[in-house]
C-alpha cells in the first residue's frame, strides 16, 4: 500500500465520525408521550398498540369505511366505534398540536390526514361527501 499514511488514518477518522450519533444516543430512548385528556381512561386499542399501530389502524379505516362501506370498528373488548378520525379520535384527542404533531415532529413524518380531514368534527368539509356528489349526476 503506496498510500497507507493518508488511507488508514482517513478510514479511521471516516469510523469515528460515523460512530459519533450512535455513541452520542447510547442509552437515550425518544419517548414522547402526548398530552391526554384528564378524564380518557382507555382509546379504542390499548395504549402501546396505539403508540405503535395507529398508522395501520387508520389506514384499514380508510379502506374499510370508503371501499366496503364498513363504517363500524368492533375491539376485542367488543365495544363499537365509528370508523372516523374527525369524529372518534378527534372527539377525545381534540388538541392536534399537543397530541398529534409533538410526536409526529420529534419521529421526523408528516402525515397527510390532514390534507382532508378537519382538525374538529364542528367544522366543515371542504371535499363534498361522495353521496351528494353522485345525487349531481356527474
Amino acid at each position: 500500500m503506496y498510500n497507507a499514511k493518508y488511507i488508514i488514518p482517513g478510514i479511521l477518522f471516516f469510523l469515528a465520525l460515523a460512530f459519533v450519533p450512535v455513541i452520542y444516543n447510547q442509552g437515550h430512548v425518544f419517548e414522547v408521550k402526548p398530552e391526554l385528556p384528564k378524564d380518557q381512561k382507555e382509546c379504542v386499542l390499548p395504549t402501546t398498540e396505539m403508540r405503535d399501530k395507529h398508522m395501520q389502524l387508520l389506514n384499514e379505516w380508510r379502506n374499510e369505511a370508503v371501499r366496503d362501506g364498513s363504517r363500524i370498528f368492533i375491539n376485542a373488548k367488543g365495544q363499537k366505534y365509528v370508523k372516523s378520525l374527525t369524529n372518534t379520535c378527534m372527539s377525545c384527542h381534540p388538541d392536534k398540536t399537543k397530541f398529534c404533531d409533538r410526536c409526529h415532529e420529534t419521529v421526523g413524518v408528516a402525515p397527510y390526514c390532514w390534507d382532508c380531514h378537519n382538525l374538529s368534527p364542528n367544522q366543515k368539509s371542504p371535499i363534498p361527501p361522495v353521496a351528494s356528489a353522485a345525487a349531481g349526476g356527474h
